[in-house]
C-alpha cells in the first residue's frame, strides 16, 4: 500500500466509486483464473525487512527521513513511525543459491544502512520490538509526517469510535489506553513472500496456516514491551489491538480484526481470501490510478489491480495472499507476516529456509490439511506459539493428544523442509548450514526471546531496570553486528550499556513505576502502616481516574501523631497531604530534577504522564545513582 498513489474515502460518492473499483477488480481476477494467466513455470521468493532505529543511547531515535534523503535507494523506504524503517528486497528465484543471495544482499543493504545512520548518531537493530521504547516514544510526533499515516490514524479512530485499549498478559502485565493506534509501529518483522501458481493455492495457503504456530515458535524475538515480560513474541498481540477496531459495543457480534489469523480454511481459490476481506472490511482507501481492469482485460492486456491490492493493503491477515506482475505476468503470493526482524540476518534466512521449505515440501498427506485439523485448531495453536514460543505444545494434524513443539520440529517439521529445499534444487550447503541453525536453536531453547528473557533477568539483579533494557538492546546491537546465529550468544554485562546518560539522563529511566498510593478518604492510620509495611516515607494520593491529588509524606504523619491524633478519630489522608505538589514528567531531565528537589528541599518528585501519576522519584533513587558512579569511578581507578 505504501508504494501506491491513494487517496483517504471521505463521503459517500467517493466509496462509491471506490466499491465499484474494488468490484470490478474482483471479477477481473476471476476471469484471469479462469483463463489461466497467471504464472507457473517459474517459482519466486521475496522479503521484506523493516528495521528499528536506534540511537547511540539504546533507545528508539526518529531519523527515518533524514536517512532516506541520505542514502537515495529506492529499496529503503518509509514505515509508520520515523524510529522505523524497511528495506524491499528483490524477488530471487526459488532454487540454487537463491537463500545465499538473499543473506548477501541483506548485509550489503545492512551496511549500506548503518552507515548512514552513523552519520546520525543513530544505528538498525533487528528485533521484533526494542527493549528500551518507552511510552513517550508512542507519540504522533514521531509518526512519519506522510498523509496516508495520518489517514490510516483518523480512520482508525473514527471507525472504532473510542480510545484503543491493551491488555497483555504474561510473566508480567500490560495494560495501556490510546488515542490512536500509534502503538502498531513498536513492531518490526521480516516477512517471506513464496509465488503459488493458481491450481496450488488452496493446499498451499491452508499449508500455511497449520505450520504457523511451530514456524513461529522458534522464531520468537519480542518478549518485552515497556520493560514487561508478556509473550514469547508480544509483536502478535500488540500488533492485533493495536489495529482492533472492534469495541465494547460489539459484545453480540462476531466482528474480525483487521490483523486476523483468518476466519477458516480456503476451500475453492484464492478469490475466496480477497472477497472475504471485502465482505468483512471498510475500505478506508482509493486508488487516484482510474484503471478499468475489465476493459484492460478486454484489450489483452493485464491490469494492475489497484483497487484490490489497496484494499489487501489494509487488511493484516498474518498469512496474506497478494497479487503481482513480474515481466508483465500475473502471479499470486503468500505473504508470512509471522516473523519478527533478527536476532541476526543468518537467522531470519534460516527462518525463511525453514518456512518456505515446508511449504515446497508439503507432504502428499498434508495436501487436505483442512480434513485432518480443525481451523480452531491451528489459531490456537498459533497462539500458543505466539504466547510460549517453544515451551508450547501443539494439537498436529492426525492425532488427539499435544505434541511438544520442539518434537514437532525435530522430528517432522525439519525433515520435510528439508525435502522442500531438495525439491527446488537449493546448495546441498545452503540446506544444511540454514536448517542446522534451527536444529541447534531448537535443541537447545535458545530463540532470540530466550536470549532477551535470560539476559534482562541476568542484569535486572546488578542494576534498575532501565539498566538492564539498554544493556539488553545495546548487547543485541553488538552481537548482530558480528553476525554469529543467536543460539551460539553469550549474554551481555551491565558495562555494555555504556555511558551514564544511556542509563540515568531522563527520569523516565530511574522512577520507580510499581507504586504504592492512598486515595483522599483512606484513614491516616493506614497511611502509617503502609509506610512501615514497605519502608517507604511518600505515598502519592490519587483519585480513581489515576489522577494525582496530593502528597502524604513521612513528615506529615508524625506532625498528625505529634500534635493532633486522638484515640479513636479516623482522620482521612486529604487533611494532611500536600495538595500543591511538585512534579514532573518521564522526559524532564535527571540532573534538571535533582536542581528541583535541591532548590526546594523536596525529598521526592511525583512523576506525571498527561495528567496520570505514571511513577516516583525519590531521594534514595540518587543516593542509588551516586553509588554507582563512585563504584565505577573505583573500578576504573
Amino acid at each position: 500500500m505504501g508504494a501506491e498513489k491513494i487517496a483517504v474515502i471521505k463521503d459517500t460518492g467517493q466509496r462509491l466509486k471506490a466499491t465499484e473499483h474494488l468490484l470490478r477488480d474482483l471479477k477481473a481476477l476471476e476471469i484471469m483464473l479462469e483463463k489461466g494467466m497467471f504464472e507457473k513455470d517459474v517459482q519466486r521468493i521475496g522479503a521484506e525487512q523493516e528495521i528499528a532505529l536506534i540511537g547511540n543511547d539504546w533507545k528508539p531515535k526518529p531519523v527515518l527521513l533524514k536517512i532516506l534523503d541520505k542514502i537515495d535507494d529506492p529499496r529503503f523506504t518509509t514505515e509508520f513511525a520515523q524510529f522505523n524503517m524497511e528495506i524491499n528486497l528483490d524477488p530471487l528465484v526459488f532454487t540454487g543459491d537463491c537463500f545465499s543471495q538473499l543473506e548477501r544482499s541483506l548485509w550489503r543493504l545492512m551496511v549500506k544502512g548503518e552507515k548512514t545512520a552513523r552519520l546520525f548518531d543513530a544505528h538498525l537493530l533487528l528485533v521484533g520490538i526494542v527493549p528500551t521504547l518507552h511510552r513517550s516514544d508512542i507519540d504522533l510526533k514521531n509518526m512519519t509526517p506522510f498523509p496516508r499515516y495520518k489517514n490510516l490514524i483518523d480512520t482508525l479512530h473514527e471507525m472504532r469510535g473510542d480510545s484503543f485499549e491493551f491488555r497483555i498478559d504474561g510473566k508480567d502485565s500490560w495494560i495501556s489506553r490510546s488515542e490512536d493506534s500509534f502503538f502498531e509501529s513498536s513492531n518490526t518483522s521480516f516477512q517471506v513472500h513464496y509465488q503459488v501458481a493458481p491450481d496450488d493455492f488452496v493446499a498451499a495457503y491452508n499449508w500455511a496456516l497449520a505450520i504457523c504456530a511451530p514456524a513461529l515458535a522458534c522464531a520468537t524475538n519480542s518478549p518485552l514491551l515497556m520493560g514487561k515480560r508478556l509473550w514469547r513474541e508480544t509483536r502478535i498481540a500488540l500488533f492485533q489491538q493495536s489495529t482492533d477496531v472492534r469495541s465494547t459495543f460489539d459484545q453480540y457480534r462476531e466482528r474480525a480484526p483487521r490483523v486476523s489469523f483468518g476466519t477458516g480454511w480456503v476451500k475453492k481459490s484464492v478469490l475466496d481470501l480477497f472477497c472475504d476481506d471485502a465482505s468483512r472490511h471498510k475500505l478506508i482507501f482509493a486508488s487516484t490510478r482510474d484503471e478499468d481492469a475489465l476493459q484492460i482485460l478486454e484489450e489483452g492486456g493485464v491490469p494492475n489491480l489497484y483497487a484490490l491490492c489497496i484494499h489487501n493493503g489494509t487488511v493484516y491477515n498474518w498469512n496474506r495472499a497478494c497479487y503481482g506482475i513480474t515481466d508483465g505476468k500475473p502471479h499470486l503470493r503468500i505473504e508470512n507476516r509471522i516473523l519478527p526482524a533478527g536476532p541476526t540476518i543468518v537467522d531470519e534466512v534460516a527462518n525463511a529456509a525453514f518456512w518456505l521449505g515446508m511449504m515446497k515440501g508439503m507432504p502428499v498427506a498434508y495436501a487436505n490439511i483442512s480434513k485432518q485439523m480443525d481451523f480452531d485448531t491451528a489459531r490456537r495453536n498459533f497462539d500458543h506459539a505466539a504466547r510460549q514460543g517453544l515451551g508450547a505444545n501443539f494439537y498436529w494434524a492426525g492425532s488427539d493428544k499435544q505434541v511438544r513443539s520442539d518434537e514437532l520440529i525435530l522430528k517432522e517439521l525439519l525433515p520435510i523442509a528439508r525435502v522442500g529445499l531438495e525439491k527446488a534444487s537449493i546448495l546441498p550447503a545452503d540446506i544444511d548450514k540454514l536448517l542446522g541453525i534451527i536444529e541447534e536453536r531448537v535443541s537447545t531453547s535458545r530463540t532470540g526471546s530466550q536470549w532477551i528473557l535470560d539476559a534482562f533477568g541476568k542484569l535486572g539483579q546488578q542494576g534498575s531496570k532501565d539498566e538492564a533494557l539498554v544493556a539488553v538492546t545495546a548487547g543485541m546491537s553488538k552481537r548482530q553486528q558480528e553476525g554469529a546465529p543467536v543460539h551460539t550468544w553469550d549474554l551481555p554485562g551491565l558495562d555494555e550499556a555504556g555511558h551514564w546518560k544511556n542509563r540515568y539522563w531522563t527520569i523516565e529511566q530511574i522512577m520507580k513505576t510499581d507504586l504504592i498510593t492512598a486515595t483522599e478518604d483512606d484513614p491516616v492510620q493506614l497511611v502509617a502502616n503502609m509506610m512501615f509495611w514497605r519502608n517507604i516515607r511518600h505515598i502519592p494520593v490519587e483519585n480513581s481516574q489515576g489522577e494525582l491529588t496530593g502528597l502524604v509524606t513521612c513528615k506529615h504523619v508524625m506532625l498528625y501523631y505529634s500534635n493532633q491524633h486522638k484515640e479513636g478519630q479516623n482522620t482521612p489522608v486529604k487533611d494532611i497531604m500536600a495538595k500543591n505538589v511538585t512534579t514532573v514528567t518521564p522526559q524532564t531531565k535527571t540532573l534538571d530534577a535533582l536542581k528541583l528537589m535541591k532548590d526546594n528541599d523536596l525529598g521526592c518528585l511525583p512523576v506525571l504522564f498527561g495528567d496520570k501519576l505514571a511513577g516516583l522519584v525519590t531521594e534514595r533513587d540518587f543516593v542509588a545513582i551516586v553509588g554507582e558512579f563512585l563504584g565505577e569511578m573505583v573500578g576504573g581507578a
